[in-house]
């Protein structure tokens, strides 16, 4: 990796008298697969190199990027950068990461099994899973697209402040959506799996669960409207929490888009609720050992037992609030730093899903969401969206529902939280979740 970072240095090393000066500079490989009824529907692969440069001087900024790693090409970017920096408008705010005395969580998320797999077994893979996927269920005869996926790339940061870092990471997937009919009706499920490793992808348990959602909605009907007790199993939890998180950025919180600005050290919600963003955890496959800036990664609690603890912040945006960078920056070699979530991870309860079903008398088991991002208004934070899932009648399952709608708003939601389940999990996409019960949420239908 070192090739890189040294490639990052020198073109650093050209700054002038004056100025401060940023690279970013990156490289990777990626491979798709999918396929249809039992052939090969496409299959691409493409390397990808670029950088990003960003110049500083008297508080203007200029910004540019390429998409190679030519010496050259970098040092045109770097004269690109400084004329557009000319243009910039000054703002006391702008400013390079600084190191901060954190020291990095050294990651292994390097896997030669996903470099070394070939790409003949990778077509085998996906055909496999499609195979899979039609022999769980006769309603079952095909899929939308079963696809397999890699990527590893090499990520080096250098700038004048001293920062100088490096990164690179593997991983692979599988990926399934089966159409389940009866009838003249079509329900679509989906499920997929991420390792660092291809031979650990569980593809049995994709057909599995793809199926399954796709089969569980045959049927489904409009539920009559009320409020009732709502059940999100871990992926639909985090999805939520993952919203709420949006929120807490520093970004959000600078230009007023946030309604928990000038809570921290409130009660938001209920003190059943942990939610740290950790980009440390090993055992995610979305852990990172240094943010976008360069700074190393590190837990930031965002609520503990139901109280806000704080925003996440990257260089600008700390300066803008008064405080330090959370090292939250996030970015790619094309982009200016933004700021994020980048691991949520949520602290467990006792209770199974089973349990947790069990105790509830007259709930809604949600499957799915629908147009959940534009559902939800990130300043005031109402909230109604889309959903389809399972009633559930006196602590049991009943029958499949859809075309209904689930209104409120975040805060409400989080307070109202009654129990976050044991059922702790790591979720392909790398966040670490449980499931959650809210009471008395809104339900409109029929």
């Amino acid at each position: 990796m070192s090739e890189l970072l040294d490639l990052a240095r020198s073109v650093r090393d050209h700054a002038a008298a004056g100025e401060e000066v940023e690279v970013v500079l990156g490289r990777s490989t990626s491979t798709s697969v999918k396929v249809y009824d039992g052939e090969v529907e496409s299959l691409t692969s493409a390397d990808a190199a670029g950088a990003g440069v960003r110049v500083l001087r008297d508080g203007r900024q200029g910004f540019a990027h390429c998409g190679s790693l030519d010496p050259e090409v970098l040092l045109e970017t770097l004269a690109e950068a400084r004329d557009n920096c000319a243009f910039g408008e000054p703002d006391e705010f702008n400013g390079l990461a600084v190191p901060d005395g954190v020291a990095p969580v050294p990651q292994d998320a390097w896997s030669e099994a996903v470099v070394a797999f070939p790409g003949e077994a990778k077509v085998a893979m996906a055909l496999d899973l499609e195979r899979r996927v039609r022999s769980v269920d006769p309603r079952v005869d095909g899929a939308r697209t079963t696809a397999y996926g890699d990527g590893w790339g090499h990520t080096a940061i250098a700038s004048t402040a001293g920062i100088e870092a490096e990164d690179r990471g593997a991983s692979c997937s599988v990926s399934t959506q089966p159409l389940a009919r009866d009838g003249d009706e079509t329900q679509i499920g989906w499920a997929y799996d991420a390792t660092r490793d291809p031979g650990l992808l569980d593809l049995d348990e994709v057909a599995r669960d793809a199926v399954e959602r796709a089969t569980r909605l045959l049927g489904a009907t409009k539920p009559p409207s009320g409020r009732r007790t709502i059940l999100l199993e871990p992926r639909l939890a985090v999805t939520l929490l993952g919203i709420v998180a949006g929120m807490l950025s520093g970004e959000a919180l600078i230009k007023g888009r946030t309604p928990f600005a000038e809570r921290v050290g409130e009660t938001i919600a209920s003190p059943l609720l942990t939610l740290v963003d950790d980009p440390t955890r090993p055992e995610s496959i979305a852990a990172e050992s240094v943010d976008g800036e360069g700074l190393a990664c590190r837990p930031n609690p965002l609520v503990r037992d139901g109280v806000l603890q704080g925003f996440l912040h990257n260089a600008y945006t700390a300066r803008r609030a008064g405080t330090a960078s959370t090292g939250s920056a996030v970015r790619g070699t094309r982009s200016l730093p933004g700021v994020g979530a980048q691991l949520l991870v949520m602290e467990p309860g006792t209770r199974s899903f089973e349990e947790l079903i069990a105790s509830i008398d007259d709930g809604l088991y949600v499957a799915g969401f629908a147009g959940l991002h534009s559902g939800v208004n990130p300043v005031s934070g109402d909230f109604s969206v889309g959903a389809d899932g399972l009633l559930i009648r006196d602590g049991a399952l009943a029958g499949p529902v859809r075309e209904l709608t689930i209104a409120s708003t975040l805060q409400r939601l989080l307070l109202d939280i009654r129990e976050v389940g044991g059922d702790f999990e790591w979720l392909p996409g790398g966040d670490g979740a449980c499931s959650l019960v809210i009471d008395d949420v809104a339900v409109s239908g029929a």
